[in-house]
């Protein structure tokens, strides 16, 4: 029997060491999925089990700040032989971003004066809990040698006070200062620097370069790398106005690998999320979102229609950045407070059909009777359950309705701030009852004056374009005219533009200046600084007119539209000169508001692609083809430090600054001119000493072959020869001539 019980033994360790890691690797229990809703809230008091039911009420009613919870989704163990609580609990929301949200905002909590709890979700159990993944000493982070940085604003320095702008071409990104009519100079040009497209910072402190892995920012005079942003797959981007906050965008939701890598930037919250925004300074991750937030029982539609389009950008900053907000379609706007990224009043504001909404640019004050000051958004919606269409105007974040007015028969809203926020337009887009055809009516809200009154504008023709001036109370605008059944080529358009009427107190109502009709004019680009407009035809295979226009000719004043005759405007319109470029597909202002380029890129167009540079009267300034050319884009400037008094002081003294510019141009115009007669000088000189070489190799080579040295005597003596020869010349001369006729 003894042989028999070894035999067994043996068989029992033969099973032991069978290796079953294949097996419990194929099998092993993912946390990660399904347990993403869940929270381990820690710090906990102990108590007997008879006070537990107290405790779990309490807590819910602490923990219900960011999300729903019951008792029944808490769990609290007991330790059997005490009978007491652990001093932690497990606790379920409805959703991954509730659970998320509470991690953010409630960690830290303090329950009473002696128990502050701690709040981690439960799948970090699986992501920093694993074997090898923390070390078990304590090592203290080394402190990095400060370094200082570049001036990220040096190109503000430049002593002509040049511009810059970037010009993207082939595999090549360069950046160049502007030299108006000379070829621009070169600052950096780098081949493969981005793999998408690039994009200055609203401040042009930032240049932005796009690639599979992410975003990187450029800068300073040696133009290094400042920061990246680890995103895959991103397709787009966007700033705060200041600066301080950058989003991204992919169309593929993030996919993180279920054994990343140690310095895997992305970790497990930001699986299947394809919203990023960051803190540019500092180069974390503020908070990561999903194309559409889940709350009803109509995500699956809501969520196709996201995917189908996406109107950028989906997040919206206010002017100071301290609240960036998104709408939930048809449902609410989130607001959110940075650098927290928590919602404003921990929930979001429910507005039944919200489709779109703008914040106000203007600088928010502090009014009479608050703490902080109120930053303005409007937002609109559509005709729904036997309700009118509205828009309405929001004070944040007292979330306080300020304004509405309601609207019929409308199809479509467009809102259109003011750059001061002085002036909100909404251009309604309406349908007959028959719903046959379209109008457009422009709502003006005069949000600076007292009960914030609304002018309307009654068109009858659909308005394709509309454009404020920046920081001014002028606007233009462009319809269409309606098209014919069966017609090959696109309906006509008509220009608009109107200014105010002049009074004493404030801004008068809106007047039309003039109209010119039958065009193919469809997009208006403004000056940076206000006054000069240009209105284009982009876009377009059969036309790419250019047209410059000036609201305020110091000439003798011109005609204005009859119904605005006897009414004094703030305008005097002129039109300075027109031209065209073949397939123009983009227009951009210098920052000064004094060059304009337009451009062809290779991405819209495969034809004639390049720039032109124009001056603000339409004077070509420089054309230049260039192959595979895709983008040109001015170097935005930060805004100006100085007061209103001494710009309004500096505007007195132009003409005294006028003369010197006046000089220091004549001056380059005649070192150029200098320059250029000193390049043919050179020439000239290379050409006479090249002459003198060669004909001196031409004597060497006529001794050698025995010919005489200089080919002038050789020349001599044939004409010598030729001197004594006799030549004899016969001419022929026709005295008179008669005709007879023979019978």
């Amino acid at each position: 029997m003894a042989p028999h019980r070894e035999d067994e033994h043996e068989e029992e360790e033969e099973e032991e060491e069978i290796d079953f890691s294949d097996l419990r690797e194929r099998y092993e229990v993912q946390l990660d999925e399904g347990l993403d809703t869940f929270v381990v809230v820690d710090g906990c008091p102990k108590i007997p089990a008879d006070s537990r039911p107290k405790l779990i009420k309490f807590l819910c009613k602490r923990l219900a700040e960011v999300g729903r919870i019951s008792q029944d989704s808490v769990f609290m163990p007991l330790n059997e032989e005490t009978n007491m609580t652990e001093g932690y609990a497990f606790v379920e929301y409805d959703t991954p971003d509730q659970a998320l949200l509470a991690c953010k905002q409630l960690n830290g909590m303090a329950l009473d004066k002696k128990h502050t709890v701690s709040i981690n979700k439960l799948t970090d159990i699986e992501h920093y809990g694993r074997e090898g993944r923390i070390k078990e000493e304590y090592a203290e982070p080394e402190i990095e040698p400060f370094v200082e940085q570049e001036h990220l604003r040096s190109w503000l320095g430049d002593a002509n006070s040049r511009d810059q702008f970037i010009m993207y071409r082939g595999e090549n990104v360069g950046v160049f200062w502007n030299k108006k009519k000379d070829v621009p100079e070169s600052v950096v040009d780098r081949a493969g620097w981005t793999e998408s497209f690039v994009q200055w910072s609203p401040q042009g402190t930032f240049l932005t370069s796009v690639h599979g892995q992410g975003v990187q920012l450029w800068g300073g005079p040696s133009w290094k790398r400042i920061m990246r942003f680890a995103h895959p797959m991103v397709n787009l981007v966007d700033f705060s106005p200041n600066e301080r906050y950058l989003v991204t965008w992919s169309n593929k939701p993030i996919s993180i690998p279920e054994n990343p890598p140690p310095n895997f930037p992305l970790g497990p919250d930001e699986d299947g999320k394809s919203f990023i925004i960051w803190d540019i300074k500092t180069g974390n991750l503020l908070r990561s979102f999903t194309s559409v937030e889940v709350t009803g029982e109509r995500d699956a539609e809501l969520f196709e229609k996201s995917r189908k389009k996406v109107s950028w950008p989906v997040f919206k900053w206010s002017s100071d950045d301290k609240y960036v907000a998104r709408v939930v379609p048809e449902q609410s706007i989130q607001i959110f407070e940075t650098p927290g990224m928590l919602l404003l009043g921990k929930k979001a504001i429910k507005i039944e059909g919200v489709v779109d909404f703008e914040w106000s640019p203007s600088i928010p004050t502090v009014e009479r009777g608050k703490k902080e000051p109120e930053q303005l958004l409007c937002y609109w919606t559509p005709e729904m359950n036997n309700q009118t269409a509205r828009v309405g105007l929001m004070s944040i974040p007292s979330k306080e309705i300020t304004r509405t007015r309601n609207l019929v028969n409308v199809s479509d809203c467009k809102l259109h701030w003011q750059s001061e926020g002085k002036y909100l337009c909404v251009k309604v887009d309406r349908h007959t009852r028959t719903k046959k055809s379209m109008y457009t009516s422009l709502e003006f809200f005069r949000v600076k004056e007292k009960n914030i009154p609304v002018e309307i504008v009654e068109l009858k023709l659909v308005v394709i374009n509309f454009a404020w001036e920046p920081k001014g109370d002028r606007f233009v605008f462009i319809t269409v005219d309606e098209a014919v059944q069966g017609a090959q080529v696109a309906p006509k358009t008509s220009v608009h533009f109107y200014a105010p009427e002049k009074i004493k107190n404030g801004v008068g109502e809106f007047c039309l200046v003039k109209t010119v009709e039958k065009k193919n004019s469809n997009a208006i680009y403004w000056s940076p600084k206000g006054r000069f407009s240009l209105i284009a035809t982009v876009h377009s295979q059969q036309s790419f007119d250019l047209e410059f226009w000036d609201f305020d000719f110091e000439g003798e004043k011109q005609k204005q539209d009859k119904t605005s005759k006897n009414k004094d405007l703030a305008a005097n319109l002129m039109l300075m000169g027109t031209s065209e470029h073949y397939g123009l597909t983009d227009v951009e202002w210098d920052p000064t508001g004094r060059y304009v380029a337009t451009s062809v890129s290779t991405w819209k167009h495969l034809m004639e692609n390049g720039y032109h540079l124009w001056d603000f009267k339409g004077s070509l300034l420089r054309e230049e083809h260039i192959d595979k050319f895709k983008q040109f884009l001015w170097r935005p400037r930060p805004p100006t430090m100085l007061s209103k008094e001494e710009q309004k002081q500096i505007r007195k003294n132009l003409r005294e600054y006028s003369k010197q510019f006046d000089e220091e141009d004549q001056f380059e115009a005649e070192v150029a001119n200098k320059e250029v007669v000193e390049a043919r000088k050179r020439k000239l000189d290379e050409w006479r000493a090249w002459r003198a070489r060669i004909e001196k190799e031409v004597r060497w080579e006529r001794v050698d072959l025995g010919l005489p040295e200089d080919p002038d005597e050789a020349l001599g003596e044939t004409a010598g020869e030729e001197e004594d020869k006799v030549v004899e010349e016969i001419v022929e001369e026709v005295i008179s001539e008669h005709e007879e006729e023979i019978a």
